[in-house]
């Protein structure tokens, strides 16, 4: 999926995950931030973390993504939230982006984790970023059950992609991490995130005919419908997962 569909298809987001505003605000209240925490959100989308937790809990934020489009969406939302002076969008690839070493108290990654080429490796790229004592945040799809060929195929996602819940923090572990929480969503939060897609891609091939994105958009509409009806909902699950590195003999042993 380019990143112009990822625009397109979006458009009516403001978090670009099955994350709902209740579960953005659960997610604020786990981690007790304080005034002046700092924060680097990598791949962030259209900024709405680093906005509304500007807003609720005066942190600092730098946000990083390649989508000009978002990037101008997540700066008139920090205008909109009056919170302009405490966030700042960096138009950069999340992958390679460079900044002070460990130099913030969180560093999330909300459903991103191909800038690493999965988990493990995104956790050690969000980890360089990391000040001893802090936190990372990632968002992460997992396996609600063993999903058959059939379901891998019409999902597009390879058997080892991703793992179970025990598995996922299996792997977090394995990169040099401990879960401490996690924030879930469900099937309503699924449905929220892909839903208004196939509105907004409707939309858009009604306003735009003569595209010449037009046939492989109309693909995307129809496949994504049929494969979130038919086995996302069963089988694909999503989290945020709270983690903190391990002390170094512990991720030694």
């Amino acid at each position: 999926m380019s990143l112009r569909f990822h625009e397109i298809a979006e458009s009516r987001h403001r978090i670009l995950n099955p994350l709902t505003d209740d579960k953005l605000r659960l997610l604020g209240e786990i981690c007790g931030f304080t005034p002046g925490t700092r924060i680097l959100d990598l791949a962030c989308g259209k900024g709405e973390l680093l906005s509304r937790w500007a807003t609720e809990y005066a942190i600092e934020g730098v946000g990083v993504d390649i989508s000009k489009v978002f990037l101008d969406a997540a700066r008139n939302r920090a205008e909109e939230l009056s919170v302009a002076d405490r966030v700042e969008f960096v138009e950069a690839d999340a992958s390679t982006y460079m900044d002070v070493p460990e130099s913030y108290d969180v560093v999330s990654c909300i459903g991103a984790t191909w800038i690493g080429g999965g988990l493990q490796g995104t956790l050690s790229l969000m980890r360089r970023s990391l000040r001893p004592g802090g936190i990372v945040l990632v968002g992460d799809c997992y396996w609600t059950s063993p999903p058959p060929p059939e379901a891998l195929a019409a999902l597009q996602i390879g058997a080892d992609e991703f793992t179970s819940l025990l598995g996922t923090a299996d792997r977090a572990e394995e990169a040099g991490f401990e879960l401490l929480e996690m924030v879930l969503a469900d099937l309503d939060s699924w449905d929220r995130y892909m839903a208004p897609q196939w509105w907004a891609v409707s939309d858009w091939l009604r306003d735009n005919p003569d595209d010449p994105d037009v046939p492989a958009m109309r693909d995307f509409l129809a496949h994504s419908r049929r494969s979130h009806l038919e086995y996302g909902r069963d089988y694909l699950g999503w989290g945020v997962f709270v983690l903190r590195p391990l002390p170094t003999d512990e991720n030694s042993s």
